[in-house]
């Protein structure tokens, strides 16, 4: 039988032609994405998913029919459809019911991909549904970026995260680490979102495998999954042109770019039920031990347990992902950097490390079983 995988794509229909060049660039990373205008033949193969980025009314007039054939085909193959609002609350209700839209979101926001994986998962689930369990790792790793999602979604719109949310997340991580071991995480994390919530996850993940490494108690274990899957929330409230941006910072960019510990730092500390270390990871997790980091520019006699491992683990994360502007570094060839950074990331703590860095290459299961530098 033919494997007609790589036929599958996502299609984007778009009017707005810079816009649909970014958000395709982004969807590609994880999924196949082929972009047309209205009126528009559709490319050849199986489509997974539409993203409507359409005014419906302008698409009839210049479209004709093509419009209704359109969204006919989409409700008629039950395919998966996001919608990207237009900020006419009429027109956008009509639009969704026109093309069945499963979901509809302000094309601002940073969760377009997430929530289309999302959207896809759920109609192959409902396909094919021996081929996952709802509680299994994969399901487990989607709900995680919902909530990871709604983390940086909050902090956007100048809102102290959820505790609740936050906590429900660190679980996540702790179990499914615990269960499939840190290279299968990777392995779910990184078919999601090429972001800052990938990111995120990531680093609690491997923050989760380094709490077993050492042996720490439960409530040390959930402390330090839930600092390092909060440590970037800052960067919600950083520009996306500077976040995403493929090219080297400039100056002021990244001056702009560093304030992100801070500010996350002040959001988190509106809310009582963020412990101060948690805070603390959140402004320092990029000062260095011989004073080169920042914010603050502090030496090693100031910055803390908490901070320093969720560090490493930052930057082993930081380096071994894709990024816009740079290929990924392997696990091995990271780690010789970290170790080559002399002076900067903890010696004895990289020590220690080391074992989470080489399941993280090999996917040979953790040796503890948990009970129930280089970045922007």
């Amino acid at each position: 039988m033919k494997d007609d995988s790589q036929d599958r794509y996502v299609c984007l229909v778009s009017d707005r032609r810079e816009r649909a060049e970014r958000l395709a660039s982004g969807i590609a990373l994880v999924q196949p994405c082929r972009t047309i205008e209205p009126g528009a033949a559709l490319p050849i193969g199986h489509p997974v998913a539409f993203v409507i980025d359409i005014a419906a009314d302008r698409a009839e007039a210049e479209g004709g029919a093509w419009i209704g054939r359109l969204a006919g085909l989409i409700r008629a193959r039950a395919v998966p459809c996001l919608y990207l609002a237009r900020g006419n609350a009429a027109g956008d209700a009509a639009a969704r019911r026109l093309f069945g839209a499963a979901a509809m979101i302000d094309p601002r926001s940073a969760g377009i991909v997430p929530t289309l994986l999302r959207l896809v998962e759920e109609a192959q689930a409902r396909a094919n549904p021996g081929a996952a369990s709802v509680g299994g790792p994969r399901a487990r790793v989607g709900t995680a970026t919902r909530l990871v999602t709604r983390l940086f979604d909050a902090a956007a719109a100048g809102h102290p995260p959820s505790p609740a949310v936050a906590e429900e997340g660190t679980e996540i991580v702790l179990d499914t680490v615990s269960e499939v071991g840190i290279r299968a995480w990777l392995d779910l994390v990184w078919r999601h979102d090429i972001s800052v919530y990938q990111h995120s996850l990531s680093v609690a993940g491997f923050a989760a495998a380094f709490a077993a490494e050492l042996g720490l108690s439960g409530a040390d274990r959930r402390r330090l999954a839930r600092a390092a899957l909060l440590h970037d929330i800052g960067k919600a409230l950083i520009p996306r042109a500077i976040l995403d941006k493929p090219g080297p910072l400039t100056p002021e960019e990244t001056r702009v770019m560093q304030t992100h510990a801070d500010l996350g730092a002040d959001l988190l500390g509106r809310e009582a039920a963020y412990a101060p270390e948690i805070l603390d990871v959140v402004r320092h997790h990029h000062e260095r031990l011989d004073g080169s980091g920042y914010p603050e520019g502090l030496t090693a006699p100031r910055i803390g347990d908490l901070v320093r491992l969720v560090a490493i683990c930052d930057v082993h994360s930081a380096l071994t992902e894709r990024r816009v502007y740079r290929p990924a570094m392997s696990h091995a060839q990271a780690f010789a950097l970290m170790e080559a950074q002399a002076g900067q990331l903890d010696p004895d703590l990289l020590r220690a490390y080391r074992p989470v860095v080489e399941r993280a290459a090999t996917g040979a299961p953790s040796l503890a079983v948990v009970p129930a530098i280089a970045g922007r």
